[in-house]
């Protein structure tokens, strides 16, 4: 075991290492709470100064993180800094940056590349580098080797490469940073027990892998699994409804053999920042080797299709009342792509709403977690969540339920709308204004 082997883990495992984490978003921000939580200093680093102000003065800019436990974590070691040069300070830098998709469904490498580029200069010896956005495989090998060896370090002797993703799932009570286990490649196996010392701190189970190829593949399989089964259930959705079966009454009947089936429920599209988007990096890496990923590519068109399929619901609905779309006033409920969360990233709610727009609807929208329309890259809506009061339920031609918060008053919702269009399954019992979508 090299020195600087020897040293970093045992800096970890007595907490005296600085952790650095690189983008402070809904990855980032619960991480540094963790490790901050255990007794470790924390330097949050990101390009983003108004994220770097709001976090220094104890506020917070994601719903289910509270001001309480940012305020707390300032007053014991933690602070954000825009500045890279800092990054000589710690003795982990964890990489937490988004890695969308460009307009040609290809990666969109560049806020990995151009961090990377970021701290290169301020690399030291005994320093741990990981990875947590999820990438093609191959992306720490390829891109991050290279550049983090730039300045004469050699990684596995004086420095190390990890890869370990991240497996955040925003609003789920049932599970925490802590809780989740955590897989973890490394670029070698001097790598990988560094990259180990640095996360069993904080994790309750680390889970080991070969290599950092076959973690970027492990994270990829887990979105792909789900895209794939959404996928499926959701084509399922439009047989069941040709043939007048309930698609909920099934799958929650299927869900009860105890062995071999996991329940996926249909929807009106996916959103969030991962099984929209992760699938296609494997589309994109897998031509390089002469191969096509017919799932991924089937199940992303069938997802991608059922913000029109909700559309058609409710014209069809509209229609029954002698109504055209074009004039008729819609209220949207929900538009974060999911339960109980404040997140917009790739929501089909707002897709829809551009569907209602562009066929001359008047749309609207009722969401309790985002009280104003955010300024987001590719879509513009000027408004503000409507209040639900009875009058203002039954002012609307029709109330579309595209995400299911649990704190919607769903009888109230039932009882003063004229025309519903439930994409959730929220409404079991067939009413006449009640339409499954």
């Amino acid at each position: 075991m090299s020195e600087h082997q020897e040293t970093s883990i045992a800096k970890f495992k007595s907490k005296e290492a600085i952790i650095g984490i690189v983008g402070l978003g809904y990855v980032g921000l619960p991480l540094m709470l963790r490790y901050n939580a255990i007794g470790f200093r924390v330097l949050g680093i990101d390009i983003d100064e108004s994220k770097v102000i709001k976090l220094n003065s104890g506020e917070s800019y994601i719903e289910h993180i509270p001001a309480s436990k940012i305020k707390l974590a300032r007053e014991s070691g933690f602070s954000a800094t825009t500045d890279f040069s800092r990054v000589s300070e710690c003795d982990a830098l964890i990489l937490c940056v988004p890695t969308p998709l460009n307009k040609y469904r290809e990666p969109d490498m560049s806020f990995v590349i151009n961090t990377t580029d970021a701290l290169k200069p301020y690399l030291r010896a005994g320093q741990v580098v990981s990875l947590e956005s999820t990438t093609y495989p191959g992306t720490t090998e390829e891109e991050l080797l290279p550049r983090v060896q730039e300045g004469g370090l050699t990684v596995g002797k004086n420095i190390f490469l990890v890869y370990s993703p991240e497996r955040e799932d925003p609003g789920n009570p049932n599970f925490e940073t802590r809780t989740i286990p955590k897989v973890i490649g490394g670029h070698t196996p001097a790598c990988l027990e560094v990259g180990i010392a640095l996360y069993e701190q904080a994790i309750d189970q680390v889970v080991q892998v070969s290599s950092t190829k076959a973690a970027e593949m492990t994270k990829l399989l887990e979105n792909i699994h789900r895209a794939v089964n959404i996928g499926l259930v959701n084509e399922m959705k439009i047989v069941a409804d040709r043939m007048g079966i309930d698609i909920f009454e099934v799958v929650d009947a299927a869900a009860t053999k105890p062995f071999g089936f996991t329940a996926y429920y249909p929807g009106p599209g996916l959103g969030g920042h991962c099984i929209p988007i992760d699938p296609f990096y494997l589309t994109w890496k897998a031509r390089e080797y002469g191969l096509h990923t017919r799932f991924i590519e089937l199940s992303g068109e069938v997802n991608k299709a059922m913000p029109e399929y909700v559309l058609t619901k409710l014209m069809d609905g509209l229609n029954n009342s002698g109504k055209a779309l074009n004039g008729s006033k819609v209220l949207v409920l929900g538009i974060a792509y999911k339960k109980n969360v404040d997140d917009m990233r790739e929501s089909p709610s707002v897709e829809i709403m551009e569907l209602i727009e562009a066929k001359g609807g008047i749309v609207g929208y009722s969401d309790p977690h985002v009280p104003v329309f955010p300024k987001m890259r590719e879509h513009h809506f000027e408004l503000s969540s409507e209040t639900l009061s009875a009058d203002n339920i039954a002012s609307f031609d029709a109330v579309v339920l595209a995400t299911d918060h649990d704190k919607f008053d769903y009888e109230l919702i039932k009882q003063h709308a004229r025309l519903i269009v439930d994409s959730r399954g929220k409404y079991r019992t067939p009413a006449e204004h009640i339409i499954k979508a």
